[in-house]
């Protein structure tokens, strides 16, 4: 199938004035380029059925900007062999009215502000959006602002917990959001939890509405201080973590596992809890049941010099650094023998999950408040 003359004399127009990029909508058949200063709209007139029409205006997209009429699969097979792309290979791929070749660009390595720009014109997606903040170079940008508005702005309509999670970690990006759209997401995450598991991800140490201290706060840094002096690692985490920016962060955490309706939600706050605990084990997810954990935790503080140093001056912290040791070790080990198998969700999930997650929510109250 070939060309109509007037499709094939406009795109000829357009191509000759080195367009940025170029989309297709196919539900109404026109394709638009998006030139230095304006955009182009081009009605296509199709010769035979639209989609084999559509096959044959992308092939020859595809022909002009790459000298290959296959395309963008083709391409990447020739890219996959001669190695990684180049910006100007890119750029190409915008030229092309595919989406899966924008998805290449905004993946790539070398994907620059001006590249994420131009590839937002050409398909705006949520997970576009995603993956083009994972660049640093987008993210200080002009772009990076546009792509977390989105972001925000369509998260109503993301049903997928994991989905809304990685949007919100993304939005959450310093410079990002204007505070005042960050206080308002903090409040809509009191009825999202997939939308807390965010913020914990994105400012483990900067969450709204921050708590004070833990009351007994100021006694333990004058007991921990000399040993924070000399290098105590375990000291400055036991410290951090009776602080308020500490006692926020388990708060939040405690409000997530709480009530959790997706397995993807408990997952990821369990990993982001050990993470940020992880000081005090060096060696990473012990990957562990909740009955084994508790005793690793028990004789990796035993075993602990550092431990040990902070129990000397502080011998009413026992049970707390116990609860820092086994929070430290928590990941998919501990839901594994409830959840082996299991597609359970909201309450079923939660009933599943009672004996793990009441083990753990009971180290967080501990952290969280002053036990006599």
């Amino acid at each position: 199938m070939e060309l109509s003359s007037e499709d094939a004399l406009r795109l000829n127009v357009l191509l000759a004035n080195k367009p940025l990029a170029i989309r297709i909508h196919e539900s109404d058949m026109t394709l638009h380029g998006l030139l230095a200063g304006s955009d182009v709209t081009i009605k296509l007139n199709p010769v035979g059925s639209d989609e084999r029409y559509l096959k044959t205006v992308r092939s020859y997209l595809s022909e002009r900007a790459l000298g290959n009429p296959g395309g963008y699969p083709l391409y990447l097979q020739r890219w996959t062999r001669q190695g990684r792309m180049r910006e100007e290979s890119l750029e190409q791929l915008l030229l092309l009215g595919e989406s899966t070749a924008v998805f290449a660009v905004v993946c790539a390595e070398g994907l620059t502000d001006e590249l994420a720009r131009r590839a937002w014109w050409a398909v705006e997606e949520a997970e576009n959006a995603r993956r083009m903040l994972q660049t640093d170079a987008v993210v200080k940008g002009e772009t990076g602002r546009l792509l977390a508005s989105y972001l925000v702005e369509y998260l109503p309509f993301e049903t997928d917990s994991e989905a809304m999670m990685e949007s919100v970690s993304k939005a959450l990006l310093p410079g990002l959001l204007d505070e005042a759209v960050r206080q308002l997401l903090w409040k809509k995450a009191a009825r999202k939890t997939p939308y807390l598991v965010g913020f914990i991800t994105a400012t483990p140490d900067d969450l709204p509405e921050s708590l004070p201290p833990r009351v007994d706060f100021s006694d333990c840094r004058v007991r921990l201080q000399p040993l924070i002096d000399n290098g105590n690692s375990t000291a400055v985490l036991l410290l951090k973590v009776l602080s308020g920016q500490g006692q926020t962060y388990l708060d939040t955490c405690r409000r997530i596992l709480a009530k959790p309706n997706t397995q993807d939600v408990v997952c990821t706050t369990l990993d982001l809890m050990r993470n940020y605990l992880s000081i005090v084990r060096p060696e990473g997810n012990p990957d562990l049941t909740i009955e084994a954990l508790i005793d690793n935790a028990a004789a990796m503080m035993a075993l602990s010099d550092e431990a040990g140093a902070c129990l000397q001056v502080a011998p009413a912290l026992d049970r707390e650094l116990a609860a820092i040791y086994l929070l430290s070790g928590l990941g998919f080990g501990v839901l594994r023998p409830a959840l082996r198998g299991s597609s359970a969700m909201g309450s079923l999930l939660r009933k599943k999950l009672a004996p793990v997650l009441g083990t753990v929510l009971e180290r967080i109250d501990l952290l969280l408040h002053k036990v006599a």
